[in-house]
C-alpha cells in the first residue's frame, strides 16, 4: 500500500466517524438516517452526469450492494436506538476486518502475508478491547452486542461486494455516483410511508446537519472505493476501522483519531 493510498484511507476513516458523530446527535434515528441516506442519493444523481458509467460487469455487484447497504444502515439504527454505542460500535468496526479476509481470501483470492495478518489481527484485537474495557464493572448488552456483530458482518459483506464492483466498473468516481444513486432512495420512501404530511416538518430543523453527514458519507465511502482499486481489500478494511477510536462520554458520541 503506497502511502497516498494510506493517507485517502485514514481521511476516509475520519470523515466517516464525523458523519456516524453526526447521526447519532439526532434522536430520531429515522429522521436522521432519512437526512443522510436521502443526502447521499442527491449528491450521487448530482455527480452522475460527470462521471464515466460503470461497466456492464460492475451492475450486479451494485445491485448487491444496494441491498446490503439498507441492511447495514437498518442494523446501524438498531444499534443506535439500543444504547451502550461507544462499546456497540468499535465491535462492529473490529470485527468487519477479520470477515473481509476471508472474504477477500475466498472471492478475491487475496491472502495477505504474515506481517499484514498480524497487523489486522491487532487492529480487530484493539477496536475490540475499546469495546470490553468500557463495559468493565457492568452487564452486557447482549442486544447492543449482536446487533454490533450482525452490523459488522454486514460492513465486511459490502466492503467485498463493492471492493470488486468498483474494479471492474472502471470509474472508482462512477461507481460511487451510481451506489449512492441506487441505494439512498430507500430509507427516505421507507419514512415517507411511516410519517407522510408529517415528515417534511420533521427533517427541516436537521436538514443542515443531516446533508453534511451525507456529503461526508459519500466523501469516505468514495475515497475507500478508490483505495480499493489500488491495494488489497483486508489491509485496506484494517486501516480504515484502526484509525478511528470511538467512545461514549454520557450522552456525545465521540471521535478520536489514533
Amino acid at each position: 500500500m503506497t502511502p497516498l493510498v494510506a493517507a485517502a484511507v485514514l481521511l476516509a476513516a475520519v470523515t466517516h466517524a464525523c458523519w456516524n458523530a453526526l447521526a447519532h446527535q439526532i434522536t430520531d434515528k429515522l429522521l436522521g438516517f432519512t437526512l443522510i441516506t436521502g443526502g447521499g442519493t442527491v449528491i450521487g444523481l448530482a455527480l452522475v452526469p460527470f462521471t464515466a458509467f460503470p461497466k456492464a460487469a460492475a451492475w450486479p455487484y451494485l445491485a448487491t450492494s444496494a441491498l446490503i447497504h439498507l441492511a447495514y444502515t437498518l442494523l446501524l439504527m438498531k444499534s443506535f436506538r439500543l444504547g451502550d454505542f461507544g462499546q456497540a460500535y468499535p465491535i462492529a468496526r473490529g470485527t468487519a476486518p477479520l470477515v473481509v479476509t476471508v472474504f477477500a481470501a475466498v472471492f478475491a483470492h487475496e491472502v495477505p502475508d504474515g506481517w499484514a495478518a498480524a497487523g489486522i489481527a491487532l487492529s480487530c484485537t484493539g477496536l475490540t478491547g475499546v469495546a470490553l474495557w468500557g463495559m468493565r464493572g457492568r452487564r452486557p448488552n447482549w442486544a447492543a452486542i449482536g446487533a454490533a456483530l450482525a452490523t459488522g458482518l454486514s460492513i465486511a459483506a459490502y466492503t467485498v461486494v463493492d471492493g470488486l464492483g468498483v474494479r471492474a466498473s472502471g470509474s472508482s468516481l462512477g461507481y460511487i455516483a451510481w451506489l449512492m444513486a441506487a441505494e439512498g432512495w430507500m430509507i427516505p420512501a421507507y419514512a415517507f410511508s411511516l410519517r407522510r404530511g408529517q415528515l417534511l416538518s420533521e427533517l427541516r430543523p436537521f436538514a443542515a446537519v443531516g446533508f453534511l453527514g451525507a456529503a461526508l458519507s459519500v466523501l469516505a465511502y468514495g475515497l475507500v472505493l478508490w483505495a480499493q482499486t489500488r491495494a488489497e481489500l483486508a489491509p485496506i478494511a484494517a486501516l480504515r476501522e484502526s484509525s478511528v477510536k470511538s467512545y461514549s462520554c454520557g450522552n456525545n458520541f465521540a471521535v478520536q483519531v489514533a
